[in-house]
């Protein structure tokens, strides 16, 4: 592969190099959530900001852990996912928000992903269609278990990924609506939670990449209740799905240790 960087050191579209960031990574898709998930961590120091790639690095229990933003949908996502592995992270939370699909999925609800629909195009250059987009079920229990123990909002199972959010909001007016409908149904019938862009690229490649990857989403509405005119509160506060994925990091990392430790152990 070309060098592109022309050997700064620095992956090409983050511009970061090993060493800057640690092993867990939380991965929000809006630039501007960086610094607001930055202060979580202790001493907190911007690494880069390239393109829609924003870079923070700290400390949690005094372990290093990163912020990276990936702004929307599949291919970017899989871009930083793919650099922040060459400069040394191995696990991956998606911060986000989605909108609800099922009707006991309401507004300020967190979505826990175990599993996305792979309608999207990026996981498609990993892993042919068969191979399934599954989160890494210890990253899953930590998100979870975070959830939980703050007694939040909660569900965990699968969700629809796409690349178009017009397709899926007004797939009425599109050429293809008749498949984007019939499929919708579908995914409906099969109990699919809520519809995103990136957890399926993100699964997949992380899968290719044997590196651990969840995600958790604030539920902003619900077009299902809107449109059987039940209640459809709106929330667009992120606050409850970072603070959820900073204590699941916290979990990893005392589970980690804890391994390692058995580990040592065991010699």
């Amino acid at each position: 592969m070309i060098d592109y960087t022309e050997g700064s050191g620095k992956q090409y579209h983050i511009q970061v190099g090993p060493g800057e960031v640690g092993r867990y990574v939380i991965l929000p898709g809006d630039p501007k959530r960086c610094e607001k998930i930055a202060r979580h961590f202790d001493n907190p120091r911007l690494i880069a900001d390239n393109r829609e790639y924003v870079t923070y690095t700290g400390t949690l229990d005094g372990v290093p852990v990163s912020v990276t933003s990936t702004g929307i949908g599949g291919p970017s996502a899989a871009i930083a996912m793919e650099e922040l592995v060459r400069c040394g992270a191995d696990t991956f939370i998606r911060v986000g928000t989605c909108g609800g699909m099922q009707i006991d999925v309401h507004g300020g609800d967190l979505v826990i992903a175990s599993g996305a629909i792979r309608m999207e195009g990026t996981s498609r250059e990993y892993a042919p269609l068969e191979f399934p987009a599954v989160a890494d079920i210890q990253v899953v229990n930590a998100l979870a278990g975070a959830a939980r123990k703050k007694n939040l909002p909660y569900h965990v199972g699968v969700v629809q990924c796409k690349d178009s959010f017009y397709g899926q909001h007004e797939p009425e007016t599109k050429p293809v609506g008749y498949e984007l409908m019939n499929k919708w149904e579908a995914w409906l019938r099969l109990g699919c939670l809520a519809s995103e862009m990136e957890s399926a690229a993100l699964f997949v490649a992380g899968s290719y990449l044997h590196v651990r990857v969840g995600s958790v989403f604030l539920v902003i509405a619900n077009q299902q209740r809107e449109k059987r005119g039940l209640s459809n509160p709106q929330v667009h506060d992120t606050k409850l799905a970072i603070t959820t994925a900073i204590d699941a990091i916290r979990e990893l990392i005392r589970e980690d240790q804890a391994q390692l430790k058995r580990k040592e152990g065991e010699t």
